[in-house]
C-alpha cells in the first residue's frame, strides 16, 4: 500500500476512534467494538513485530477510557516512515 493512502487510512481510523466523543453513553459501548477491530487493522497495514505491538497499543488506547484522543494510527505512520526510514538510511 502506498505510504500516502496508509496516511489517509490512518487520519480515518483515527476520526472514528474520536466518533466515542460525539455520543455520550453510547460512546464506551462503541469503543469495546471498536477496539479490536482497530488493534487488528493495525497489525494488517504494519508487519512483524512492530505492527504487533502498534495492535496492542491500538486496542489498549481505545479501550482505556479518555485515551481515544491520542492518534495512534497517525502516529505509527509517523514512526514508520520517518523515525524507521532515519535509521535506515544511517
Amino acid at each position: 500500500m502506498n505510504k500516502y493512502k496508509k496516511l489517509v487510512l490512518s487520519i480515518i481510523c483515527d476520526a472514528i476512534g474520536c466518533l466515542s466523543y460525539f455520543f455520550p453513553g453510547l460512546g464506551e459501548l462503541s469503543d469495546i467494538v471498536w477496539a479490536p477491530i482497530s488493534g487488528w487493522i493495525m497489525t494488517k497495514m504494519y508487519k512483524g513485530k512492530v505492527g504487533k505491538i502498534a495492535g496492542v497499543v491500538a486496542f489498549v488506547e481505545e479501550v482505556l477510557p479518555g485515551t481515544d484522543i491520542m492518534p495512534t494510527f497517525t502516529i505509527m505512520w509517523f514512526y514508520t516512515y520517518f523515525i524507521e526510514e532515519k535509521k535506515k538510511k544511517q
